[in-house]
Protein backbone atom coordinates (compact mmCIF):
# COMPACT_ATOMS: atom_id res chain seq x y z
CA UNK A 1 0.00 0.00 0.00
CA UNK A 2 1.41 3.49 -0.94
CA UNK A 3 1.86 6.25 1.75
CA UNK A 4 -0.74 8.43 0.34
CA UNK A 5 -3.01 5.53 0.44
CA UNK A 6 -2.38 4.93 4.06
CA UNK A 7 -2.84 8.44 4.97
CA UNK A 8 -6.34 9.00 2.59
CA UNK A 9 -7.05 5.82 4.66
CA UNK A 10 -6.16 7.08 7.96
CA UNK A 11 -8.17 10.31 7.04
CA UNK A 12 -11.59 8.39 6.35
CA UNK A 13 -10.76 6.45 9.92
CA UNK A 14 -11.06 10.17 11.55
CA UNK A 15 -13.77 11.73 9.43
CA UNK A 16 -16.13 8.85 10.75
CA UNK A 17 -15.22 8.79 14.24
CA UNK A 18 -18.01 11.59 14.92
CA UNK A 19 -20.84 9.73 13.52
CA UNK A 20 -19.51 6.68 15.45
CA UNK A 21 -18.85 8.12 18.78
CA UNK A 22 -22.68 9.16 18.86
CA UNK A 23 -23.59 5.37 18.13
CA UNK A 24 -21.93 4.16 21.34
CA UNK A 25 -23.73 2.99 24.48
CA UNK A 26 -22.50 6.01 26.08
CA UNK A 27 -23.00 9.36 28.14
CA UNK A 28 -23.43 12.46 25.35
CA UNK A 29 -21.45 15.35 25.82
CA UNK A 30 -21.77 18.53 23.53
CA UNK A 31 -18.70 20.70 24.79
CA UNK A 32 -16.44 22.94 22.51
CA UNK A 33 -13.60 24.57 23.57
CA UNK A 34 -10.73 26.68 21.57
CA UNK A 35 -7.95 28.33 22.12
CA UNK A 36 -4.25 28.90 21.29
CA UNK A 37 -0.73 26.53 21.98
CA UNK A 38 2.84 27.33 21.89
CA UNK A 39 5.51 24.92 21.96
CA UNK A 40 9.06 24.06 20.49
CA UNK A 41 9.60 21.63 17.67
CA UNK A 42 12.58 19.79 16.68
CA UNK A 43 12.38 17.81 13.27
CA UNK A 44 14.96 15.72 11.17
CA UNK A 45 14.52 14.85 7.30
CA UNK A 46 15.30 11.07 6.45
CA UNK A 47 17.26 11.46 3.75
CA UNK A 48 18.33 8.11 1.62
CA UNK A 49 21.05 8.73 0.67
CA UNK A 50 21.90 9.75 4.53
CA UNK A 51 22.36 12.98 5.27
CA UNK A 52 23.88 13.60 8.75
CA UNK A 53 21.91 15.97 11.16
CA UNK A 54 21.34 17.44 14.46
CA UNK A 55 18.17 18.28 15.85
CA UNK A 56 16.77 21.29 13.73
CA UNK A 57 14.75 22.92 16.64
CA UNK A 58 12.18 25.92 16.14
CA UNK A 59 9.31 27.36 18.08
CA UNK A 60 5.82 26.30 17.31
CA UNK A 61 2.38 28.29 17.79
CA UNK A 62 -1.29 28.02 16.34
CA UNK A 63 -5.07 27.83 17.30
CA UNK A 64 -7.25 24.96 18.62
CA UNK A 65 -10.71 23.88 18.50
CA UNK A 66 -12.09 20.62 20.62
CA UNK A 67 -15.45 18.93 20.67
CA UNK A 68 -16.20 16.50 23.10
CA UNK A 69 -18.97 14.29 22.35
CA UNK A 70 -19.42 11.55 24.72
CA UNK A 71 -18.31 9.81 28.14
CA UNK A 72 -18.37 6.17 26.88
CA UNK A 73 -17.38 4.38 30.11
CA UNK A 74 -14.78 6.14 31.98
CA UNK A 75 -13.23 7.54 28.53
CA UNK A 76 -13.80 11.33 26.94
CA UNK A 77 -13.98 11.24 23.37
CA UNK A 78 -13.32 14.24 21.39
CA UNK A 79 -12.21 15.34 17.91
CA UNK A 80 -9.48 18.11 17.62
CA UNK A 81 -8.97 20.43 14.55
CA UNK A 82 -5.77 22.49 14.58
CA UNK A 83 -4.16 25.30 12.69
CA UNK A 84 -0.37 25.70 13.42
CA UNK A 85 2.50 27.68 12.36
CA UNK A 86 5.89 25.15 12.63
CA UNK A 87 9.36 25.97 11.49
CA UNK A 88 10.91 22.53 10.03
CA UNK A 89 14.05 21.67 8.39
CA UNK A 90 17.20 19.90 8.78
CA UNK A 91 20.88 20.85 10.64
CA UNK A 92 23.82 19.03 9.06
CA UNK A 93 26.59 17.64 10.93
CA UNK A 94 29.24 18.17 8.94
CA UNK A 95 31.90 15.74 8.08
CA UNK A 96 34.42 15.52 5.05
CA UNK A 97 35.08 12.93 2.58
CA UNK A 98 37.24 11.11 5.27
CA UNK A 99 34.39 11.27 7.96
CA UNK A 100 36.62 13.82 9.66
CA UNK A 101 34.69 16.91 11.48
CA UNK A 102 34.96 20.08 9.77
CA UNK A 103 33.83 23.94 11.25
CA UNK A 104 31.04 24.04 8.73
CA UNK A 105 27.32 24.68 9.19
CA UNK A 106 24.53 24.60 7.45
CA UNK A 107 20.80 24.86 8.24
CA UNK A 108 17.72 24.76 5.88
CA UNK A 109 14.35 26.57 7.12
CA UNK A 110 11.05 25.70 6.15
CA UNK A 111 8.22 27.35 7.03
CA UNK A 112 4.85 25.22 7.34
CA UNK A 113 0.80 26.13 7.99
CA UNK A 114 -0.39 22.45 9.34
CA UNK A 115 -3.71 21.18 9.93
CA UNK A 116 -3.70 18.08 12.19
CA UNK A 117 -7.15 16.49 12.43
CA UNK A 118 -6.86 14.04 15.69
CA UNK A 119 -9.10 11.39 17.35
CA UNK A 120 -8.60 12.19 21.26
CA UNK A 121 -9.32 9.70 24.45
CA UNK A 122 -9.04 11.29 28.06
CA UNK A 123 -9.35 10.21 31.47
CA UNK A 124 -9.32 11.63 34.66
CA UNK A 125 -11.65 14.76 36.20
CA UNK A 126 -13.59 16.09 33.52
CA UNK A 127 -14.68 19.50 35.69
CA UNK A 128 -12.02 20.20 38.50
CA UNK A 129 -8.56 18.59 38.20
CA UNK A 130 -6.42 16.49 36.44
CA UNK A 131 -6.58 14.19 33.17
CA UNK A 132 -4.72 12.27 30.89
CA UNK A 133 -5.07 11.85 27.24
CA UNK A 134 -4.03 10.06 23.71
CA UNK A 135 -4.78 11.32 20.92
CA UNK A 136 -4.17 10.03 16.94
CA UNK A 137 -4.94 11.55 13.20
CA UNK A 138 -3.45 12.52 9.52
CA UNK A 139 -1.79 15.68 9.32
CA UNK A 140 -1.58 17.87 5.91
CA UNK A 141 0.78 20.82 5.57
CA UNK A 142 2.06 23.16 3.28
CA UNK A 143 5.24 24.86 3.28
CA UNK A 144 4.90 28.57 2.43
CA UNK A 145 8.68 29.80 2.83
CA UNK A 146 12.24 28.34 3.09
CA UNK A 147 15.59 30.37 3.67
CA UNK A 148 18.83 28.41 4.43
CA UNK A 149 22.00 29.45 6.53
CA UNK A 150 25.45 28.54 6.52
CA UNK A 151 28.83 29.23 7.97
CA UNK A 152 31.62 31.48 6.85
CA UNK A 153 33.90 29.19 7.36
CA UNK A 154 33.17 26.13 3.97
CA UNK A 155 35.43 23.72 3.37
CA UNK A 156 35.68 23.16 -0.71
CA UNK A 157 37.66 20.51 -2.63
CA UNK A 158 40.27 22.07 -5.54
CA UNK A 159 37.30 22.04 -7.83
CA UNK A 160 35.53 24.49 -5.64
CA UNK A 161 32.84 21.86 -4.48
CA UNK A 162 32.00 21.27 -1.19
CA UNK A 163 34.47 18.46 0.84
CA UNK A 164 31.12 15.91 1.87
CA UNK A 165 31.23 12.50 2.53
CA UNK A 166 29.99 10.94 -1.00
CA UNK A 167 30.49 14.05 -2.75
CA UNK A 168 26.97 14.76 -1.41
CA UNK A 169 26.58 18.48 -2.33
CA UNK A 170 23.18 18.21 -4.62
CA UNK A 171 20.82 19.60 -1.35
CA UNK A 172 22.78 22.83 -0.89
CA UNK A 173 21.08 24.23 -4.29
CA UNK A 174 17.53 22.70 -4.30
CA UNK A 175 14.65 24.62 -3.45
CA UNK A 176 11.88 22.54 -2.08
CA UNK A 177 10.08 20.25 -5.18
CA UNK A 178 6.61 19.53 -3.31
CA UNK A 179 5.25 22.01 -0.98
CA UNK A 180 2.44 19.69 0.50
CA UNK A 181 3.05 17.60 3.27
CA UNK A 182 0.92 14.68 4.50
CA UNK A 183 1.55 12.29 7.63
CA UNK A 184 0.46 11.06 10.45
CA UNK A 185 0.59 12.46 14.18
CA UNK A 186 0.12 11.40 17.45
CA UNK A 187 0.52 11.99 21.22
CA UNK A 188 -0.11 11.77 25.01
CA UNK A 189 -0.08 14.51 27.65
CA UNK A 190 -2.07 15.86 31.20
CA UNK A 191 -4.56 18.53 31.17
CA UNK A 192 -5.95 20.26 34.03
CA UNK A 193 -8.99 21.76 34.35
CA UNK A 194 -9.97 24.59 36.10
CA UNK A 195 -12.60 27.71 36.20
CA UNK A 196 -10.82 29.79 33.70
CA UNK A 197 -10.48 27.03 31.18
CA UNK A 198 -8.08 23.96 30.12
CA UNK A 199 -4.45 24.01 30.75
CA UNK A 200 -2.54 21.15 28.78
CA UNK A 201 0.94 19.77 28.28
CA UNK A 202 1.98 17.65 25.47
CA UNK A 203 4.07 15.89 23.81
CA UNK A 204 3.50 13.92 20.04
CA UNK A 205 5.40 13.43 17.03
CA UNK A 206 5.03 13.35 13.42
CA UNK A 207 5.65 11.16 10.69
CA UNK A 208 5.46 12.54 7.01
CA UNK A 209 4.45 10.04 4.39
CA UNK A 210 5.38 12.51 1.72
CA UNK A 211 8.71 13.76 0.43
CA UNK A 212 10.25 17.63 -0.42
CA UNK A 213 12.18 16.88 -2.79
CA UNK A 214 11.12 14.58 -6.34
CA UNK A 215 11.65 10.81 -5.60
CA UNK A 216 12.05 9.42 -9.20
CA UNK A 217 14.72 6.97 -10.06
CA UNK A 218 16.67 9.63 -11.55
CA UNK A 219 16.49 12.41 -8.82
CA UNK A 220 18.73 12.42 -6.15
CA UNK A 221 17.04 11.40 -2.87
CA UNK A 222 14.89 8.22 -3.00
CA UNK A 223 13.58 9.85 0.35
CA UNK A 224 13.54 12.96 2.29
CA UNK A 225 10.39 13.13 4.40
CA UNK A 226 9.70 15.24 8.00
CA UNK A 227 10.22 13.46 11.04
CA UNK A 228 9.23 16.20 13.88
CA UNK A 229 9.32 15.90 18.09
CA UNK A 230 6.63 18.73 19.25
CA UNK A 231 6.38 19.65 22.84
CA UNK A 232 3.35 22.12 23.27
CA UNK A 233 1.39 24.21 26.11
CA UNK A 234 -2.42 24.77 24.81
CA UNK A 235 -5.10 26.73 27.02
CA UNK A 236 -8.82 26.15 26.03
CA UNK A 237 -11.55 28.25 27.21
CA UNK A 238 -15.47 26.19 26.87
CA UNK A 239 -17.55 28.09 24.44
CA UNK A 240 -20.08 25.50 24.86
CA UNK A 241 -20.62 23.38 27.64
CA UNK A 242 -23.55 20.69 29.16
Amino acid sequence: MSRLRVFLLLLGLTAVTAPALHAQVGERRNNLAIGASAGWVMNRITFDPTIKQHLHMAPAFGVTVRYTSERYYKAYCALQLEVNYAQLGWREDISDSNNEPLPDTYERHLNYIQVPMLARLAWGREKRGLMGYVLAGPQIGYCIGESSSQSSTWTTLPDGTPDRPNNLTAQYGMSIERKFDYGITGGAGIELNTRIGHFMLEGRYYYGLSDIFDNSKTDVFARSNNGTIVVKLTYLVDILSD
